[in-house]
């Protein structure tokens, strides 16, 4: 294990620009500062990607380090756990994908489909107003409360093939008066 002074002054060889210094910095931490990183990430290869990043900073800002702030290890260290955490918090702010985005839309009709939609309903409701009133009231039932043929036979104390016959009779004289 090397000590903090043997640490101090490889940085100050690395802030040099001095090759082998940081050949051997990088021998003598790696382990360490790599098992920061994989113990914050939980992913080897991301893990890595960091401890690389990492290196490429030291280099860079070896001039930086101050040895009576803190001790070399402890630079090195937060270093590499800011870096990770940086990394963890990228994860979080993954753009959506365009077909998520559509999903997030307001699904409530525009009000254009409003305006369709109600003139669509009253001429719904002015043609069941020209079916008998009982044929009308079982068209409803069916199509717009949900109710099943034998429901609806019960209800009008008629026979099954009767609603049937009520309801595509109905139906046809619907479309003939909806498409007029």
């Amino acid at each position: 294990m090397p000590t903090p002074n043997d640490i101090t002054g490889l940085l100050a060889r690395v802030a040099l620009g001095d090759r082998q210094a940081f050949d051997l910095l990088y021998q003598k931490t790696s382990a360490k500062l790599f098992g920061v990183s994989l113990r914050l990430l939980k992913d080897r290869t991301e893990a890595e990607d960091v401890l690389q990043e990492v290196y490429i900073k030291v280099w860079q800002r070896a001039d930086r380090f101050n040895q009576s702030d803190a001790s070399p290890m402890s630079w090195l260290i937060a270093i590499t756990r800011n870096h990770a955490i940086d990394r963890i918090r990228a994860r979080k702010t993954v753009t959506a994908d365009i077909e998520e985005i559509a999903e997030l839309a307001d699904k409530a009709p525009t009000p254009e489909a409003n305006v369709i939609a109600g003139s669509d309903r009253r001429k719904i409701n002015e043609c069941l107003e020209q079916l008998e009133k009982v044929k009308s009231s079982a068209v409803r039932g069916a199509y717009m409360e949900g109710y099943s043929y034998q429901e609806l036979s019960d209800r009008y104390k008629i026979p099954l093939n009767t609603v049937r016959t009520w309801l595509r009779r109905s139906l046809a004289k619907l479309k003939e008066c909806l498409s007029e």
